[in-house]
């Protein structure tokens, strides 16, 4: 039995995998949670992240709004499913993440800049008033996730080098910092390697520690004649020096197959970017942008996905 480590939470959206059903992540039959309609002005919310916060949930969310332009904003729900979204921008760009290190939520995203992407990262305490601090890499970089807590005192960060185009291509890599200002000490992580991600892979949500080690949902690419199609995959790193992947799965572990997945203003995504993990009952609710036009939301427990990874294990 794999164990998350971290915190509960004991009001996880969940709902139990339909009979029958073999796969080891399943979609909620409510899908999309979030829609155009969330906000007004909004053309399409997407990749998002959400956290636990007070006796319900925050999140910062995507939203491209009419004018096609990308920005931010916070939202709040009690369940984690139904969002009420704030009107105010919080910062220009997109495909945020969050997490919860030594009592800051810390925000990462990609921040646009006349000479390309970076990867921005700031703090609050409150989803109210942000700190917005140096940008953790030069451009170009895209999916740049914080560890949830310091690794041997250094802060980690993945990210997946670029260009300022539709990347035909990308590997993960690992930065470190003493201070979350200075990054270095790069390290690969991974490359494509099986044919549905072999254009290229990404980081999705907060990676989540377990006994196993770092459980990492990862997006990766195939491009066919149709274009790029996104899926979920899954991998495990080790505890102390995430770089070194232990376990990696050779199959997807979730595809766009729904219409809400297939059709939109980008066909054919399913773009993993948040998890809530309890470390009591084993759950994991996966949020994911879908079609790069809504938010859907997909369960799965540790045992299950670890299980599969081993299973599959392209590493063996």
């Amino acid at each position: 039995m794999a164990k998350i480590i971290g915190e509960k939470i004991p009001n996880i959206p969940w709902q139990d995998k339909p009979a029958g059903y073999k796969y080891p992540v399943w979609r909620y039959s409510g899908n999309p949670i979030i829609t155009r309609d969330n906000l007004f002005m909004a053309n399409s919310i997407f990749n998002s992240a959400v956290v636990p916060f007070g006796d319900g949930f925050a999140g910062v969310f995507r939203v491209d709004f009419r004018s096609r332009d990308q920005k931010l904003v916070t939202g709040f729900s009690k369940d984690a499913v139904n969002w009420e979204l704030e009107e105010k921008t919080i910062f220009e760009g997109y495909d945020p993440r969050l997490c919860l290190i030594d009592g800051k939520y810390y925000l990462s995203w990609v921040n646009l800049t006349p000479q390309g992407t970076t990867i921005g990262i700031a703090y609050t305490t409150d989803f109210k008033e942000w700190t917005q601090l140096e940008d953790a890499c030069y451009p170009v970089a895209r999916n740049g996730v914080l560890f949830p807590r310091k690794i041997n005192d250094e802060y980690m960060l993945l990210i997946r080098p670029c260009d300022r185009g539709h990347t035909p291509y990308g590997d993960i890599f690992i930065s470190r910092s003493k201070d979350l200002t200075y990054w270095g000490k790069h390290r690969f992580v991974m490359s494509p390697v099986k044919n549905w991600e072999m254009t290229k892979v990404g980081a999705g949500p907060t990676p989540i520690e377990t006994d196993e080690g770092w459980l990492m949902f990862y997006h990766g690419v195939i491009t066919s004649c149709n274009g790029f199609t996104y899926s979920m995959g899954a991998a495990i790193l080790d505890i102390e020096k995430p770089w070194i992947v232990k376990h990696r799965a050779d199959s997807f572990l979730l595809a766009p197959h729904e219409n809400y997945e297939c059709v939109g203003d980008v066909p054919n995504v399913v773009f993993p970017c948040a998890a809530l993990a309890d470390s009591e009952s084993g759950k994991i609710a996966v949020y994911y942008g879908a079609a790069d036009t809504s938010v859907a939301l997909a369960f799965t427990t540790v045992d299950e996905t670890i299980e599969f990874i081993k299973k599959n294990d392209l590493l063996k």
